[in-house]
């Protein structure tokens, strides 16, 4: 039962993490990149679609994304979610394709960036430690319920805190990698 816990708490870390990456991906540097626009939503039809269902990216230079949408008459709906999403881009249309280009970033939106992915880091840790807690107090019912031994309990929950803190340490590993390419002139 310990193990099932410990498995468990793991396989949910290692999403939260996964989680993070993506988050991470999402905030922009100075390149062009189709992961900005993965969580952006276009109203299709009346219905919230994700961007990456209704077209293709391509980047043909550092600094510009191309946007074909598989159906010409979602360009409108695709511009405007676009143009409303927090990237920080003005899209253009040409009534085949939409063309982003990604403007320069200055220092102090480099520096927004970096408290941004801090704040998305910080929310990555919080869930992490939410998953320790639930598998702790899991342990702590199977110490009491008599189903496992004090002794295995102590361990398990030694097992569970070096899982926590090599988590936690991957999200710092990974939320500084992102800040110095954020502030990578």
């Amino acid at each position: 039962m310990i193990e099932e816990t410990l498995l468990e708490a793991g396989e949910k870390m290692d999403k939260a993490v996964e989680v993070a990456k993506e988050d991470f991906a999402s905030v922009r540097t100075g390149r062009a990149n189709p992961a900005l626009y993965s969580k952006v939503i276009v109203e299709y039809y009346g219905t919230p679609t994700p961007l990456q269902q209704l077209a293709s990216f391509a980047v043909p230079d550092a600094r510009t994304i191309l946007i074909t949408p598989y159906d010409k008459t979602a360009l409108r709906d695709i511009e405007r979610a676009l143009s409303d999403s927090e990237v920080g881009a003005n899209p253009s249309n040409d009534g085949n394709v939409i063309r982003v280009v990604i403007p320069e970033l200055t220092q102090e939106r480099r520096k927004e960036y970096v408290k941004i992915v801090k704040g998305k880091g910080e929310d990555a840790k919080v869930s992490i430690r939410s998953i320790r807690r639930k598998a702790k107090d899991s342990l702590d019912k199977l110490v009491k319920d008599g189903e496992a031994g004090e002794d295995e309990g102590a361990r398990g929950e030694k097992e569970l805190d070096a899982l926590t803190k090599a988590h936690v340490e991957s999200i710092d590993e990974l939320l500084k990698r992102k800040e110095a390419e954020l502030l990578e002139v």
